[in-house]
């Protein structure tokens, strides 16, 4: 079970397939973050933001793992999207507790 809520019906081939390899990382604890994260995000993704994202995921995943955490990512990885990962599981956590 990957848990995954977003239809890919509506989804264009490129995010369908980033969806399908946000949930299937390897590591689970990977599998939850980025998976969640794409749900909510992947429609709404830009070309450029959605091409980070997929760059994202040719990396390991102890590496993600750890830039989510809090290590600093290197160069590439450095980028706006790696603090909305960061933030993603904090905001799911307030969104289940009743949104406060």
């Amino acid at each position: 079970m990957s848990g995954a809520s977003l239809s890919s019906a509506g989804l264009d081939a490129r995010r369908r397939r980033a969806l399908f390899r946000a949930w299937r990382r390897g590591l689970r604890e990977t599998d939850l973050v980025l998976g969640r994260f794409a749900e909510a995000n992947l429609a709404a993704m830009g070309e450029a933001e959605l091409s980070e994202f997929e760059r994202l995921l040719d990396a390991p995943d102890p590496q993600i793992l750890a830039w989510i955490v809090g290590e600093p990512a290197p160069g590439a990885f450095d980028a706006p999207l790696i603090a909305r990962l960061r933030a993603a599981p904090r905001q799911a956590a307030i969104e289940e507790a009743g949104g406060q």
